[in-house]
């Protein structure tokens, strides 16, 4: 890579770096993770050019990427710690499932597309994210097998949290989500992002952490597949 090149892309990595502080990430060690993951190693080839700005981008099968600020903000509510068991709905590209990686004790991420499935195994693997694994499922419905997490995060929009993923929460965890919201007459539903935690005791708290965007909206970059 030739020195201007680097010094491009040592810039655009800051940039990226300060879009997420400004979108009000201040946890140090979200920031740090996001730091030490290359968004490049998860985004698609045609796309890599624009992997360091934050922006939505496309994965195919009608999905996408969601900007970094976005997508840090919702890793931030969840609240990891180093020996919690994670479990990541929705795995996408498998940037947010490093991005966890590099925060938690295990990372178990679902996603109901084969395709996508299998490329983001691949991409963890070689970056390498030992302690993160990607499987082929329906997150919304987990299997029996798979246990109870200490953190939940759903990085799609819900009208509410499937009983499902509630059941499998320990005592003292967490769950984050967005849920979609709209009054009559409105186009688009408003979205929230919503922390739901499990007191002990079976007990629910939801705390409503403000408006929120999934920040999937990839208009024009998509004209390009």
């Amino acid at each position: 890579m030739s020195e201007p090149a680097a010094k491009a892309g040592f810039e655009e990595r800051a940039a990226l770096l300060l879009a997420v502080r400004q979108a009000g990430v201040r946890d140090i060690s979200v920031m740090r993770a996001i730091e030490a993951v290359p968004r490049e190693a998860f985004t698609p080839y045609k796309f890599r050019d624009l992997a360091n700005r934050n922006m939505a981008l496309p994965l195919g099968c009608g999905q996408a990427m969601s900007r970094p600020a976005d997508l840090g903000r919702r890793i931030e509510a969840l609240r990891v710690g180093r020996g919690h068991r994670v479990l990541e709905v929705g795995t996408g590209s498998g940037y947010g499932a490093a991005i966890l990686a590099r925060l938690a004790r295990e990372v178990v991420t679902l996603e109901r597309y084969e395709t996508l499935s299998i490329e983001a195994a691949r991409r963890l693997a070689a970056l390498p994210a030992a302690n993160a694994a990607a499987r082929h499922a329906d997150g919304l419905a987990p299997a029996p097998a798979l246990g109870e997490f200490d953190r939940i995060i759903v990085q799609a929009a819900l009208d509410a949290p499937p009983a499902a993923l509630i059941e499998i929460l320990t005592p003292g965890g967490a769950l984050v989500y967005v849920r979609r919201e709209s009054d009559e007459g409105e186009t688009r539903p408003r979205q929230r992002l919503i922390k739901v935690d499990r007191i002990e005791g079976g007990e629910l708290r939801e705390t409503d952490l403000g408006p929120h965007s999934l920040g999937m909206a990839v208009i024009g970059v998509a004209k390009a597949l």
